[in-house]
């Protein structure tokens, strides 16, 4: 059975502020103190979800969590973001209800990571598939890129929300999403050129210094040092907990998921760069000769790069920051700027290219994550904008932010006004008018077409002649000076004059949230925005392909002489474009309230939290939710929840559940003004009747659970009792049944043991009876046989005298050569043909018996060892026996090679790829595969060769070519020549005449000179065509050169130089061999 949980359960503080009695301010702040520090960070006004800031992770948004709030009531279970969400994506999916989520606060608060929230809510709990799965990672990727270039770190947050960010999320029938829209809304592009201290310019900036590549950089022609840009502060380039490097990989990355072409994602970096460079670009003074002065660009440098990353001619830009054209009508007239000037065109240049390239970024990515589809679609909107700001200094920013959360306080009041109404013409509820504070008075202030503040300025900035910020404050003070929501110093209402808290170059608008004096230094230039015509034309002279999109009115051919838009009337409308799209979804909001100012977890300043409480209307939204009713329910959960409390409706109803919930109401005498019954909800007036029946519910349950425990030991103790009954019984049966099997084991036991001795007793009277029996029977067959012995000895002793003395010598010997086999059998020598032991001989006459049967058993043997040799064994030891009868005792290396088995190929040669090229040069197969050293006769050093050995030929070829040098038939060598010591070397004479000889015989050094000389002996000895190979064992002996004839004589010498054998030239009829005499 599911177990039924609700908002009131297990509550910390009060879940629904609607609830909280008493109303007070400090009431309300002091149960968001008691949640927020028992880690509570949700709370309800109604439907609208109040988010604390906890600044730290909390384990609230698992996957299991989202499966908990999945398709559950708003009210079912503690406040959560997850709730909202979930209610909201399931009102657009059943009821297909167009959706807006509104999330509102300060910077800090929290805003951002609640719209992520959201979004991944919603992707979580939305239908699967490849296509789906695509479109809900490319929506999640999209913030990634947009917090990189329009996020930044302020003093108030590290990953504040410069710009407004609302996302229309549209889904099909399914509630499956298919795509979605961004609009982005005034990006503080101010920012660009210069940060307050303790603050940083945008994200991007440090991320792609930190995180690119080397070689990244170095195109960019970027340097990762950040002191050397003016535009980036130094006093917070590091921030704790933030990664940058890793923040750029993770950029790339979602900017590859969301659709980016690589040559795009370069283009991006490389206007990046660009400002970077452009605010090193510094000027100096420079006088004409008409006594003005003109600007010049100091260090060339950096606006020689700028210029090669976007492909503008360096003298076209540096003129656009020298020389300012004005066209009017048909005439042209261009003026010089001064030092001033330049600078202000530089930064105008630069916060135009980067407001545009953002706003690029956000057309970019909607092409990407846009429905492909034309059919109606479902919409969720998701508006995460900047919250009210108040500030030590407070300029245009500020102003146009404010202008903005005071419509949407306006449109939040109307639409929570109207849902309230709504609601109650739903359930036949009759309606009372609610009093609240309408801002539109304020808006009016701002917004209005003839006498509104941004009327006003965009009129100033329009006007012809000496316009400036004093000017412009002027007007204000004659316009507004009765409005009661303006004050000023200089107005005409005297009650301000002596306000020194007001300076005179300020004015003060009383908000909804509070008074905020505004500075209108600079109002005149931000909200006229301006960007010299001559740098536009430069720009659209740009090789970069998105340079001339970024700055189309450039375009020479299409030149608009008209002023452009103002800020302030663009930012105007797209808020009036938000506002009517607001207003044609159902809302749903979510108020983020920072906790502290010191970006720590766990501390609550109350007095930064009353300011938010205020400026949010959150107390004001109270007094709206509750000026009617403060709490609905509908029937079937409130019946449910309080049945227990009415004899009636315990444990179960049968009727309706209106009438059951009428039934219990009226049990519990609830006044009847307290309730009203509307056609599917009960409505409750006042909080004091819920918690009534909260505390009557919690009593019933702790009776109920008394009754449930009463029971429940009763039964535990019945079931405990009966489990030892039955288990007394199963041990007294075993125990009964163990004591019988012991019994009959010891009577068992002694049976045995009488038996054992009874049988004992009979076998051993039984023995005793067959012993004196057989004694008897040999007692009788012993004198049987010597009197037989005697009658027998009496009747043949005749014919026994006369051989006795022939039988006793056979019979001896016989018993000897008996004797002898058997001995011999017993000690006879192991199988090994080497093994030469033999028993010694037992007696002399058997001395050629015993020599003859040494030879057969030696031969017997000998043939089994040969018996078990393979053809390739046999091959082997035939080798080995031809070069003993070669080399035993004629050539001191010899023995030295007799343990060393005969390998062939030592190279590998046909497995080896180094090889394959005079692998197949050689036709036949290949016997031997050496490195010899091929001796020359000039120095006698040695050069390194490679010896292959066939059936027919011997060759010599590069040993690291592998090219043939040399390739002799077999036929052409008449004898092999080498000395009787332990020297390696050896000479093949070649027969006179014959091709081969034409350079004479080979002088050649191995490490395996015994099996190459056998093997070249063994060849020609199996050879039917040719004589049998000489070979001349000789410590000095003729090799034939050429022409000439060299003798090569071998000497011992002592070991100098190691061991090692060398070879010298003593003139050039001697080659002089020196090998090291053993010590």
């Amino acid at each position: 059975m599911e177990v039924k949980t609700s908002l009131l359960d297990n509550m910390i503080g009060v879940g629904d502020m609607v609830l909280l009695e008493p109303l007070s301010e400090d009431s309300f702040l002091g149960n968001l103190k008691k949640r927020f520090d028992h880690s509570e960070i949700y709370t309800y006004i109604g439907s609208v979800v109040i988010s604390m800031n906890p600044y730290r992770s909390l384990p609230i948004y698992t996957p299991e969590k989202v499966e908990e709030y999945r398709n559950r009531n708003f009210y079912e279970l503690s406040p959560h973001i997850y709730a909202l969400a979930d209610e909201a994506y399931r009102s657009l999916r059943d009821q297909d209800k167009d959706q807006c989520i509104l999330i509102t606060g300060e910077s800090g608060a929290g805003k951002t990571e609640a719209s992520k929230l959201v979004m991944s809510y919603v992707a979580a709990v939305c239908g699967k598939g490849h296509e789906v799965n695509k479109v809900k990672e490319q929506l999640l990727q999209s913030n990634p890129v947009l917090e990189a270039f329009g996020n930044a770190k302020t003093v108030r947050n590290d990953n504040s929300s410069r710009f407004g960010k609302y996302m229309d999320i549209e889904f099909d029938f399914k509630g499956d999403p298919l795509g979605g829209v961004i609009s982005n809304y005034l990006l503080e592009k101010s920012r660009v050129v210069k940060q307050p201290r303790g603050e940083r310019n945008f994200h991007v900036f440090y991320q792609l210094l930190s995180g690119a590549s080397d070689d990244t950089l170095r195109k960019l022609k970027l340097d990762r040092d950040f002191s050397k840009y003016n535009y980036l502060s130094l006093d917070s380039a590091a921030v704790s907990g933030l990664d940058d490097a890793a923040n750029f990989r993770t950029v790339r990355n979602a900017m590859q998921i969301v659709g980016f072409m690589e040559d795009e994602v370069q283009s991006v970096l490389e206007l990046v760069a660009a400002v970077l460079k452009l605010g090193n670009i510094e000027f100096k003074p420079e006088s004409r000769c008409n006594g003005t002065d003109e600007s010049r660009v100091k260090d060339k440098n950096d606006l020689k790069e700028m210029c090669e990353l976007l492909g503008i001619e360096q003298s076209v830009l540096e003129r656009a920051f020298s020389y300012r054209t004005v066209e009017a009508k048909m005439e042209k007239v261009s003026t010089t700027l001064n030092v001033a000037q330049a600078y202000y065109a530089r930064d105008a240049l630069a916060k135009n290219l980067y407001s545009r390239l953002f706003s690029w970024l956000v057309t970019r990515i909607n092409e990407s994550i846009q429905a492909q589809t034309k059919a109606r679609h479902k919409v969720m909107g998701v508006l995460d904008i900047y919250g009210f700001e108040i500030f030590e200094d407070n300029s245009f920013e500020q102003f146009i932010i404010n202008y903005c959360n005071e419509k949407l306080q306006q449109i939040f009041i109307e639409l929570t006004l109207r849902e309230e109404q709504e609601e109650y013409v739903r359930e036949g509820i009759e309606w009372t008018n609610i009093e609240y504070f309408n801002n539109a008075i304020i808006c009016d202030l701002i917004e209005n077409n003839q006498n509104g503040i941004l009327a006003m300025l965009d009129e100033e900035c329009l006007r012809p002649g000496t316009v400036t910020d004093e000017t412009f404050l002027d007007k204000l003070n004659t316009i507004c000076a009765d409005h009661q929501h303006f004050e000023s110093r200089l107005n005409k209402n005297s009650k301000f004059l002596n306000d020194h808290s007001l300076p005179h170059n300020c004015f003060r608008i009383q908000h909804y949230a509070g008074k905020v004096l505004y500075r209108v230094e600079g109002f005149v230039d931000k909200n006229n925005d301006l960007l010299y015509r001559d740098l536009s034309q430069a720009m659209y002279k740009a090789n970069h392909s998105l340079i001339k999109q970024l700055f189309p009115e450039g375009n020479p051919a299409k030149v608009n002489l008209k002023r452009p838009l103002t800020a302030g009337f663009q930012f105007r409308a797209s808020v009036g474009t938000l506002m009517r799209n607001l207003q044609t979804k159902n809302p749903n909001y979510i108020r983020c309230i920072k906790p502290n100012d010191k970006k720590a977890s766990h501390i609550f300043t109350d007095s930064l939290v009353r300011h938010q409480v205020r400026y949010l209307g959150l107390m004001e939204n109270v007094r709206v939710r509750r000026a009617g009713y403060a709490f609905r329910q509908p029937y079937e959960p409130c019946l449910e929840r309080y049945k227990m409390l009415c004899k009636r409706t315990w444990p179960h109803w049968k009727g309706p559940a209106r009438e059951g919930v009428e039934v219990l109401m009226a049990d519990l005498q609830i006044p009847t003004e307290e309730i009203s019954y509307g056609r599917s909800k009960i409505f409750i007036r006042n909080p004091r009747t819920l918690f009534f029946l909260e505390e009557k519910r919690k009593q019933c349950l702790q009776d109920l659970a008394t009754l449930i425990q009463k029971i429940y030991r009763g039964w535990k103790c019945r079931t405990h009792f009966l489990l030892m009954k039955k288990s007394q019984i199963v041990v007294a049966a075993w125990y009964r049944r163990y004591a019988q099997q012991k019994k009959y084991r010891n009577i068992k036991s002694a049976t045995t043991m009488v038996q054992s001795y009874t049988r004992g007793w009979q076998a051993r009277k039984l023995l005793r009876e067959l012993k004196h029996q057989k004694r008897c029977e040999e007692a009788v067959t012993t004198i049987a046989a010597f009197w037989h012995g005697t009658q027998v000895r009496r009747e043949y002793r005749k014919f026994f005298r006369a051989n006795a003395g022939k039988k006793i010598y056979d019979f001896t010997i016989q018993r000897i050569i008996q004797k002898y086999f058997l001995g011999l059998k017993s000690s006879m020598p192991s199988m090994s043909p080497i093994d030469r032991k033999w028993p010694a001989r037992p007696y002399g006459f058997l001395d050629g018996v015993h020599t003859e049967l040494r030879k057969i058993f030696h031969h017997w043997r000998c043939k089994k060892y040969r018996d078990q040799f393979t053809e390739e064994k046999k091959a082997v030891y035939e080798e080995k026996l031809e070069a003993s009868e070669i080399f035993k005792d004629k050539k001191a290396l010899y023995p030295n090679s007799v343990s060393q088995p005969f390998k062939g190929d030592y190279l590998e040669i046909s497995k080896n790829p180094k090889y394959q090229k005079l692998n197949s040069a050689v036709d036949e197969k290949v016997l031997l595969a050496d490195v010899v050293n091929k001796i020359n006769r000039a120095n006698g050093k040695g050069t390194p060769r490679i010896f292959l050995l066939t059936k027919k030929n011997f060759v010599l070829a590069d040993q690291k070519t592998g090219q043939v040098k040399a390739s002799i038939p077999l036929p052409d060598v008449t004898s092999v020549s080498v000395s009787t010591q332990k020297d390696g070397f050896f000479a093949l004479k070649l027969k006179e005449g014959s091709a081969s000889a034409v350079k004479g015989d080979f002088l050649l050094s191995s490490e395996h000179l015994i099996e190459i000389i056998t093997k070249l002996h063994r060849i020609g000895a199996t050879a039917a065509d040719r004589e049998k190979l000489k070979v001349d064992i000789s410590d000095e002996f003729l090799v034939q050169f050429k022409q000439d004839k060299v003798c090569v004589k071998f000497i011992q010498s002592s070991p100098k130089n190691g061991n090692s054998v060398s070879c010298k030239r003593k003139n050039n009829r001697l080659l002089e061999v020196s090998v090291p005499t053993s010590p």
